[in-house]
Formats: C-alpha cells, structure tokens, sequence
C-alpha cells in the first residue's frame, strides 16, 4: 500500500527542522524572513515559466522550491516571540478555503465560475473591511500584472472609469516622443495602460505575452552571438 498523500511533507519539515536546529546548517540558519523574499520571487517566477514553457519536469522541481520558501518561514516563524507554525498556516488556508466555498461546504448557491468570484469577493471585502476595490492590491507587482489586476477589480464598480484608448494613447505617446516634451515617459505610461486594455479585451495576458515576446528576442539575440553562445 501507497503512502498516504502529504506523508512526503512531514518528512520537509522535519529536514527544514533539522537545518535551522543548532548543529545543522549555518547558512540556513542564519536567514531571516527578509533575507528570503529574493528567493521566494525568484522561485515563484522560475515555477511560472516552466509552465509557460510547458515543461512539466521543470514544474515539479520549482513547484517544490516554491514549497521550500514556505516550510522555511515557517520554520523561522516557530522562532518568533509570539510564535506560529507551518500547521498555522496550513490551518488558515484550510479555514480560508472551507469559509469562501459556501457553496461547497454550506448552501448557498453559485452554479457558474463568474458566481463563485462575486461571493469570493464579496467574502474576501467583508473579511478585511476592505472600502475600495482597489484594497488588496499589492503596488509590488510587475507593472503589466498590476494594471491588469487594477481593471478587472474595477469592473466590480458600478460606473466602470473608462479604459484608454491603444490607438490614442500610441498617437500621443509618438506626438510627445517627436516633440521632445518632457511628459514623454507619462504619455509611455498611458500607452503601456492601454495596450494592457486592449489585451485585456482580447483575452490576452499582457505579462505573458510580453514574456513570451522576450523570449524570442534572446533566443535571436543568442542566435546572432553564433554558435558559442
């Protein structure tokens, strides 16, 4: 008989346990929450590009360094004056997950994705007495995910601000550039804005396509390098 599933993650915590004790790693036991966020961004981006890129070797092995980031705050956390463990996160993911599926786990109903959001959000607003939509979202974000974010928040406002206009904003964006005025980077901005937009209404991730534009770019970039690249 198989071993239950998550067996494997007791067995994580129990290394992470072992590196942090004294007699165990010195390098990890000298890390700090902040010492960390440089490696939890970068595993989080390296799991998303192994699933653009559709490797799925690549995405057990990240998904795995991303687990990593988790169990070793938590582990630092167990140190804390006021101490919390990786049981208490798992605890409130699990309260979190039980407490905004009313529909699976109480009877209200919401039979359609778009219905499960609403009450997400709904839920989610009331929990953290939230006054603007726009709450929430954290400004750290990569410029074109947090325009996207921004825009689908505010289709939850009643009089949706209107999105910019591609075609204008690339005209005034041109005219400033052209003219050497100083609001150039502004009207960049604006522009950026728009093509978010517009990706938007075609059902594109701006960020992933940009991502995926770029790495076309290097790909030409280390073709034209020549074969020692």
């Amino acid at each position: 008989m198989g071993s239950r599933p998550g067996e494997r993650l007791l067995d994580l915590v129990a290394v992470m346990d072992r590196l942090r004790s004294p007699g165990g790693c010195p390098w990890d036991a000298e890390q700090t929450h902040h010492s960390l966020v440089e490696y939890l961004v970068e595993e989080a981006y390296e799991t998303v590009e192994a699933i653009e890129t559709s490797d799925d070797a690549a995405l057990r092995e990240e998904l795995g360094d991303l687990l990593l980031q988790v169990v070793f705050h938590a582990r630092i956390a167990e140190e804390h004056a006021a101490p919390w463990s990786i049981d208490d996160v798992a605890a409130g993911i699990v309260d979190k997950l039980v407490s905004r599926h009313p529909h699976v786990f109480a009877d209200v109903d919401a039979s359609t994705a778009a219905e499960v959001e609403a009450n997400w959000a709904a839920l989610k607003a009331a929990e953290k007495g939230r006054e603007s939509v726009t709450d929430g979202v954290p400004q750290a974000l990569p410029a074109l995910v947090l325009a996207a974010k921004l825009m689908s928040r505010a289709k939850q406002v009643p009089v949706v601000p209107a999105e910019p206009d591609a075609a204008a904003a690339a005209a005034s964006a041109v005219a400033s550039l052209s003219a050497g005025r100083p609001t150039a980077e502004a009207a960049y901005g604006d522009l950026l804005l728009a093509l978010v937009a517009q990706a938007r209404a075609d059902g594109v991730d701006a960020e992933q396509a940009l991502r995926e534009a770029t790495r076309g770019y290097r790909a030409r970039v280390r073709a034209a390098e020549g074969p020692h690249a």
